[in-house]
C-alpha cells in the first residue's frame, strides 16, 4: 500500500512528532510503503515568511499547500492519505484537497483537533467540553491558541469554516489514540464505525534493567498548567508540612511555560529538584534511578506515553484519573490513580506508595513491564492499522 502521510511539526520536537515517526516506521516495517509529507511551522517565520495577512487567508485554506500536494500526489500516486496535525500551515485545505480527488483519508488524531481551538480543550481551569459541540468562545476567550486571544479566536474561525464547508467530509476513517478518545469524538459527532480506537505501539528495552530506587519521584514532561504543575507543587509542599524529613524528592524535567513557577517553587521546597530539559542517556538515568513517575494532568490526557517510558524502565506509574491515563495504569496493579486536580488525592497516592516494600514497589513497575510488552506490540499495531488503512481503501475502491 502506498501512504502519503500527511504533518505539519511544530515549533518544538515533542511526544506527537516522535509518535508520527514511530507510526512511519512501524508501517514500514510490516512492509507498507510511507512517503512523508512533512511541513515545518518555521516556514512561517523569518525573513522569507509570508506576510501576516497571507498567514491568516492561509490558515483558513492554504491554496499553495494544495498545490505542493497536488504535485506530491501526481508523484506519488498514494492509495490513502494519513494525516497528523495540520495546523498552521497546511490548513484544513488537505481534507478538500482528499474529497476532490477522491483519495481516502484517515485522520490520526493525537488530541481534540479538529474540535477544540488549542488541542487540549483547556481554558486553563477546566475542560471546555462543549468544544466538542462546536461551541469555541470559552477556549479562543481563554487564549487557548499559543497564548493568545486573537489567536484562538481565529483557529476558532478557521474549525467553524471547516465544519461549515463540510470538509471533515473528506475523513474517510479516524483513528484515535484510546478509547476515550474515540467516546469523545463520537461526542463531536464522528459516527461510530468512522472511528477506530488504537494505542500507540512501542519498541521496549530489551531487558528489564536491574531494580534501582534512589528514593526520588520524577515528573518527566511539558511545563504547561495542563500538565498539572500547579496541582504537583502544592502535593508536595503539603507533603513536606506532614513528613517533614521524611519527604521524598521531587525531581521535575522539562520546559515550557511553567518554568519560572518551577524555579520559584525549588526555592521554597526543599525536597525539590529542578532538571531543565534532560534528553538521551541523562534522561535514562533519571528514570533509571526514581522510585515512580508522575502525571498528574488536569486536562483528559489521551493517553499518556510517559506511562509507556515508566514502564519499560520497570518503574511504577501515578497518574491523574484523567482520559486515557485510566487505561493505562491499574491502581494497585501497576501504579495508583487520584483525582485530577485534587492534591489531597495525589498526596494519599504518594504516602501510599511510601508505605509499600521495595520488592512490592519492584513488583508493581515489573507488572507494568508486563503490561507494555502484552499491550503494545509494534507488529500487532502493524497489522491492525494496516488492516483499517486496507479496509478504508477497498470500500473507497
Amino acid at each position: 500500500m502506498r501512504i502519503l502521510q500527511v504533518f505539519n511539526r511544530y515549533l518544538e520536537r515533542g511526544g506527537e512528532e516522535k509518535s508520527v515517526e514511530r507510526i512511519a516506521n512501524h508501517l514500514e516495517a510490516v512492509g507498507e510503503e510511507v512517503t512523508r509529507f512533512w511541513v515545518s511551522s518555521e516556514e512561517w517565520l523569518g525573513p522569507e515568511a509570508p506576510s501576516k495577512l497571507r498567514q491568516v487567508r492561509a490558515l483558513f485554506c492554504n491554496r499553495e499547500m494544495e498545490e505542493r500536494l497536488r504535485k506530491e500526489v501526481a508523484k506519488k500516486r498514494p492509495d490513502v492519505i494519513l494525516t497528523h496535525n495540520v495546523f498552521p500551515v497546511i490548513s484544513p485545505v488537505v481534507y478538500a484537497f482528499a474529497q476532490s480527488e477522491e483519495i481516502p483519508l484517515v485522520q490520526f488524531v493525537h488530541n481534540f483537533r479538529p474540535f477544540s481551538v488549542g488541542g487540549s480543550l483547556w481554558t486553563g481551569s477546566r475542560v471546555a467540553d462543549e468544544s466538542l459541540r462546536g461551541s469555541f468562545w470559552s477556549e479562543a476567550w481563554a487564549g487557548a491558541w499559543q497564548g493568545s486571544r486573537v489567536k484562538s479566536f481565529l483557529m476558532a474561525g478557521v474549525l467553524l469554516n471547516l465544519r461549515r464547508q463540510g470538509w471533515l467530509d473528506g475523513v474517510t476513517h479516524w483513528v484515535a489514540i484510546s478509547e476515550f478518545m474515540r467516546e469523545k469524538f463520537i461526542e463531536a459527532g464522528v459516527k461510530e464505525e468512522a472511528i477506530t480506537a488504537l494505542r500507540h505501539a512501542w519498541s521496549p528495552k530489551a531487558e528489564l534493567p536491574e531494580p534501582c530506587d534512589e528514593g526520588y519521584y520524577l515528573f518527566l514532561g511539558r511545563l504547561v498548567p495542563e500538565k498539572g504543575i500547579t496541582t504537583l507543587l502544592a502535593a508536595w509542599e503539603l507533603l513536606e508540612k506532614d513528613l517533614g524529613e521524611k519527604t521524598p524528592r521531587l525531581v521535575i524535567a522539562g520546559t515550557g511555560e511553567e518554568e519560572e513557577g518551577v524555579k520559584d517553587a525549588e526555592s521554597r521546597i526543599a525536597n525539590l529538584e529542578y532538571r531543565g530539559f534532560v534528553d538521551g542517556e541523562e534522561k535514562d538515568e533519571l528514570i533509571k534511578g526514581c522510585r515512580g513517575m508522575l502525571a498528574p494532568s488536569v486536562w483528559w490526557e489521551p493517553l499518556g506515553l510517559v506511562t509507556y517510558e515508566a514502564y519499560d524502565a520497570g518503574k511504577l506509574m501515578i497518574a491523574a484519573a484523567s482520559g486515557g491515563l485510566s487505561e493505562t495504569v491499574s491502581d494497585g496493579v501497576t501504579g495508583f490513580l487520584h483525582e485530577a486536580n485534587q492534591m489531597h488525592s495525589l498526596v494519599d497516592c504518594i504516602k501510599r506508595t511510601e508505605s509499600l516494600t521495595p520488592e512490592e514497589r519492584t513488583e508493581m513497575g515489573r507488572q507494568g513491564r508486563e503490561w507494555l510488552l502484552r499491550e503494545t506490540s509494534a507488529k500487532a499495531w502493524g497489522e491492525r492499522i494496516g488492516t483499517v488503512l486496507q479496509s478504508v481503501v477497498d470500500r473507497s475502491s
